[in-house]
């Protein structure tokens, strides 16, 4: 079976068109992984760049890279039509038993609606939901980008939703759903190295970008009024900082912390060092106004971290049955900082089973087969003889 994967080149994303090495968003990278355990496969990436980029011709074995410039009229301002067109002349190129668009953040989308291929779509963020919590302006990226989430949802032969909560949002819209999560990179499931009772003092996580959606700030103030209050922990943030006046805000109060002594920032890590870090803590705080999925709960989970966390989208199926997780209600406040209290006076070690638990579920080759079952079934229902 030859694919044809449509997703964002991360150097286009924050910029970095000196580097050498593509690398991609988690979900996809690990998708990618769970492919290349199928030497069968004929898989080839492509990602549309706004700068010429050196690129490698392939990422494993069975996986090719393809790198597309297109100016940057061809990008948002014109709907992405220069995007579109050079997908199109790369796919006719290809000739792919089946097109698999990644995401409605950006390009992806979009280029794959007007192939006359086998097409289907993953949604990762759920941007019209997103573009409603953060109240988007008229022609703002956010109000544009969903507004092309709803055109190219019934254009898909089918999409795949990796939540219940993506599922309700998107099932009115297009022609077939399928219920797929999001894998987890095959690092996260090495042996988790140190002991957790050994660590001192009690480290918590915050990780995701800094914005009023995943609430960080208010995350901030809630960890100092529990600090002022006697209680004694370390704390790390984890998330890219844009230029708005909720991120200003948030860095003013990260150095007041910091100073304190008990607060901790970095806006990127590296993988391996994401994984050192949670090998390092206790519990991870996710508190999210919207989440598709929360791919960096189950990452937590799979390193046997302690989980408080809102009981918004795709979190509620990651931490169902799930004895290390704790939800609430996304208004609940109170109830997050009167449980937290009480756990860093007396934390419980983690259990194993949260970790056999997301490796069941979330493995990349797991995901990887129930994709290559989908892609089967769409591609009989485009050739019924």
């Amino acid at each position: 079976m030859r694919i044809a994967l449509l997703t964002t080149d991360s150097r286009e994303h924050f910029r970095e068109y000196n580097n050498p090495n593509p690398y991609f968003g988690t979900a996809p990278a690990a998708l990618l992984e769970g492919f290349a355990q199928h030497p069968k496969l004929e898989v080839h990436v492509i990602s549309c760049t706004k700068k010429p980029m050196s690129a490698p011709k392939k990422l494993a074995s069975n996986i090719w890279f393809h790198s597309l410039h297109v100016p940057k009229l061809g990008w948002l301002r014109s709907g992405y039509s220069g995007c579109v067109f050079a997908v199109r002349r790369k796919l006719r190129d290809i000739q792919p038993d089946i097109v698999h668009a990644q995401g409605t953040e950006r390009d992806c989308a979009i280029s794959a609606t007007f192939t006359s291929f086998p097409k289907v779509l993953t949604i990762h963020g759920n941007i019209r939901a997103i573009a409603k919590a953060a109240r988007a302006p008229s022609f703002s990226f956010w109000w544009f980008q969903a507004k092309l989430e709803s055109f190219v949802l019934p254009m898909f032969d089918g999409v795949f939703c990796n939540s219940h909560h993506t599922q309700s949002l998107v099932c009115h819209l297009a022609k077939k759903t399928w219920l797929v999560p999001n894998p987890l990179r095959l690092s996260f499931f090495s042996p988790v190295p140190i002991s957790w009772s050994h660590i001192k003092p009690i480290r918590l996580l915050v990780i995701g970008t800094i914005t009023p959606n995943k609430r960080a700030l208010e995350l901030l103030r809630m960890l100092r009024s529990i600090y002022d209050k006697g209680f004694y922990f370390q704390v790390m943030f984890v998330g890219a900082l844009g230029n708005d006046p909720y991120g200003k805000i948030f860095l003013e109060e990260v150095g007041k912390a910091k100073r304190d002594g008990w607060l901790n920032f970095e806006e990127r890590l590296l993988e391996s060092d994401l994984i050192k870090l949670m090998d390092s803590s206790h519990a991870l705080l996710h508190f999210p106004i919207e989440e598709a999925f929360g791919l960096v709960v189950a990452e937590a989970l799979a390193r046997g971290l302690k989980l408080f966390a809102a009981k918004v989208g795709g979190i509620v199926d990651i931490a169902k049955g799930v004895q290390d997780a704790e939800l609430f209600d996304a208004a609940d406040w109170s109830g997050l900082e009167y449980s937290l209290k009480a756990w860093i006076d007396n934390p419980t070690p983690h259990s194993f089973i949260s970790q056999d638990l997301m490796e069941s579920r979330y493995h990349p080759k797991v995901i990887a087969s129930r994709h290559l079952e989908i892609y089967r079934e769409v591609l009989s229902a485009n050739n019924p003889s």
